[in-house]
């Protein structure tokens, strides 16, 4: 993670690319790699089919930081049966008459999928943090009981790949206003979006926290400079790529004696 000038109310640096430090991809470099590595996202689901392989990707990042466009060019190329995207916003009646957990528990993909979450069990340490949703004891417990959580699934043989998004303030100003201005977009906008950027700050800080007690050897968060939706959107199928390739055969499955000889009877021995 990059180390930046962006400080909070107490001075010291946040762990944020800086404004205006944030990467650009050309056209033409963008259409090329991302096909590349959406052909490698291929490989890998399928290969996670194949081996009984369990992943399970998070994408957490400010209001506009292009999270369901790097999931949606994430998902392009892959078999719609092989992955769940999650878009996680508030619990319901039921959920919340339960541990804050326990409704991730439900969604958990099972072996051989890959399981893309839109949000995630962070937002107690984020939005129920900053918003006031929770307690203080609530969600500084949090921290402890996420990372338990994780550890539990990866001991389990889960790879977990954990992103957070950063826009500048003011792309993200400019990003609100297009969605105001484009009636296509509106269905992305409401007041909570303001409210969020008003709040900017402290989403910051408790980002930053964020970063600091959950990255973990096994499961460390990677943070993307999103100002550039392509560079972002590359940067997270490399990230993500990098990670569940790792110590993986994606060489295809050898065929086996049955569907041999059944090729055979019916195409040939050609």
């Amino acid at each position: 993670m990059a180390k930046t000038g962006i400080s909070g109310n107490n001075g010291r640096s946040l762990p944020f690319p800086a404004d205006g430090k944030h990467p650009r991809l050309s056209k033409k470099v963008y259409a090329a790699e991302l096909r590349s590595l959406q052909y490698l996202m291929r490989s890998i689901s399928i290969s996670y089919f194949k081996r009984n392989l369990t992943g399970i990707v998070v994408i957490e990042g400010s209001d506009t930081a292009g999270k369901g466009g790097a999931i949606r060019r994430m998902t392009a190329e892959l078999d719609p049966r092989l992955y769940d995207v999650w878009p996680i916003g508030p619990p319901t009646a039921e959920e919340s008459r339960h541990h804050y957990l326990w409704r991730f528990w439900q969604r958990l993909p099972e072996a051989g999928l890959i399981g893309i979450f839109d949000r995630s069990w962070y937002g107690r340490v984020l939005v129920e943090r900053v918003d006031g949703l929770t307690t203080e004891a609530n969600w500084r417990r949090a921290y402890d009981e996420i990372n338990r959580f994780e550890e539990t699934l990866i001991d389990a043989g889960t790879r977990i790949v954990k992103i957070y998004l950063h826009v500048s303030a003011e792309e993200q100003k400019s990003r609100l206003a297009e969605r105001v201005r484009d009636s296509h977009k509106r269905w992305k906008i409401s007041a909570a979006d303001f409210r969020s950027h008003l709040k900017r700050e402290a989403y910051l800080e408790a980002a930053a926290e964020i970063l600091a007690r959950t990255s973990t050897d096994a499961a460390p968060w990677s943070v993307i400079a999103a100002d550039s939706k392509r560079y972002a959107r590359i940067a997270v199928l490399k990230t993500v790529t990098q990670a569940f390739a790792r110590d993986v055969d994606l060489s295809p499955p050898e065929l086996d004696a049955e569907t041999l000889r059944m090729a055979r009877e019916v195409l040939g021995e050609g």
